[in-house]
C-alpha cells in the first residue's frame, strides 16, 4: 500500500509542537508566525497589515468594509495594505484546531524582486479588486510553506534558508491569480500605490480633521477619481476607514493604558463625546465603558487563576 504525503499534516505537527497555547506567536523566522485556536472565537476588531496567510486547519471569517470573506484550509489570505478589519474562527476544535501560517510582507523585497524578475509583465493588476483577496494555494506554494516551516526544527539553518523560501513564496504569490493587486500597490504611481499612500497619512493623523480634496491632492488624485479607488481597493470610505482607525484606537486606549471614555474620544478625534459614544456603539455592539468591563472581567479571571 503506497501511503499519500499530506503537506497540511506535517505543517499542523510542526504547528502544534511551536504553539504552546492559544493566540499568535512568532517563530524563530523573521515575518512568520503561526496562529492557533480550539474554539470558534467571537468578532475581533483588528487591523491586518500586508501578509500571506494560509489556513492549514479550520476556517475563519472576516468583515471588510461591508464585504464578508470566508476562508477554510487549503487557501490563503493576502492581505496587500493596511486594512481594519473584524475576523472571527468558525471552525475550530481541540482535536482539530484551526491553525493559520503567516508570512509578513516586506515591501523592500517585493520592489527587489519586481525589479529583477519583471513580474509586471506575468501579473495585471485587476480593475476594482479589493485589497485583501482568497485564492487556493497551488502544490508549488504549499511546496515552499513547508520547506519554510521545517526550519523551525533547524534552526542553525534559518539564517541561510530561510530569506531564500520567502524570495520562493513572494514570487509564488506575485505570479498567481493574486499577484496583481501585490503589484499595483508595490510599483510607483498605479492607482493602488496612491491609495497605500494615502491610507499611510490616515494611519499617522487618524486624529485630525480629514478634508479628502487635500488628501487626493495629497496623492496627486483628482477627488472623484480617489473616492472610486479608495472604495474598489477597502470596501469603505476614506471617512469610514478613518473612523474604525479611531475606534480601535479608542478601545486600546480604555483597556490597555485605562483612560476614562472621554478621554480616550478626545485623545483620538472626537470632539463630541455622544457621537464618540454612538459610533463605538454602532461598531462594537456595546457602549465604551460596557465593552471595556466585558474584556477586562475575563482577563482578570485568566490572571488570578493562573497562579503566576
Amino acid at each position: 500500500m503506497t501511503l499519500i504525503f499530506n503537506p497540511y499534516h506535517e505543517i499542523a505537527s510542526i504547528a502544534a509542537r511551536f504553539t504552546p497555547g492559544e493566540g499568535e506567536f512568532q517563530t524563530a523566522i523573521e515575518g512568520v508566525g503561526i496562529s492557533r485556536r480550539s474554539k470558534p472565537s467571537a468578532p475581533c476588531h483588528s487591523s491586518y497589515r500586508p501578509c500571506f496567510a494560509m489556513v492549514i486547519q479550520g476556517a475563519k471569517s472576516l468583515q471588510l468594509g461591508t464585504d464578508t470573506i470566508n476562508y477554510a484550509a487549503g487557501d490563503y489570505l493576502l492581505t496587500s495594505l493596511d486594512l481594519p478589519v473584524a475576523w472571527r474562527v468558525v471552525e475550530a476544535s481541540p482535536e482539530v484546531p484551526h491553525f493559520c501560517v503567516t508570512l509578513a510582507i516586506d515591501s523592500e523585497k517585493l520592489l527587489d524582486l519586481l525589479s529583477r524578475a519583471e513580474i509586471q509583465r506575468l501579473a495585471e493588476p485587476a480593475a476594482g479588486q479589493r485589497g485583501i483577496v482568497v485564492n487556493a494555494a497551488t502544490p508549488e506554494l504549499l511546496d515552499a510553506a513547508v520547506r519554510m516551516l521545517r526550519l523551525l526544527d533547524t534552526p542553525d539553518d534559518i539564517a541561510a534558508m530561510a530569506p531564500l523560501i520567502e524570495q520562493e513564496l513572494l514570487y509564488r504569490i506575485l505570479t498567481g491569480p493574486a499577484g496583481g493587486q501585490l503589484v499595483n500597490i508595490a510599483v510607483a504611481d498605479s492607482h493602488g500605490n496612491r491609495i497605500a499612500r494615502a491610507i499611510a497619512w490616515i494611519r499617522e493623523n487618524f486624529a485630525r480633521a480629514l478634508r479628502i480634496e487635500d488628501l487626493a491632492e495629497h496623492v496627486n488624485m483628482s477627488v472623484s477619481s480617489f473616492h472610486h479607488h479608495f472604495k474598489a481597493i477597502t470596501a469603505m470610505t476614506p471617512g469610514q476607514y478613518q473612523k474604525q482607525l479611531r475606534l480601535h484606537e479608542a478601545r486600546r486606549l480604555m483597556l490597555i493604558e485605562r483612560l476614562d471614555v472621554g478621554t480616550a474620544g478626545h485623545r483620538v478625534g472626537y470632539q463630541s463625546p455622544s457621537q464618540f459614544s454612538r459610533e463605538y456603539s454602532r461598531l462594537y455592539g456595546l457602549s465604551p465603558l460596557r465593552d471595556v468591563e466585558s474584556m477586562r472581567a475575563p482577563m482578570a479571571a485568566e490572571q488570578g487563576g493562573s497562579g503566576r
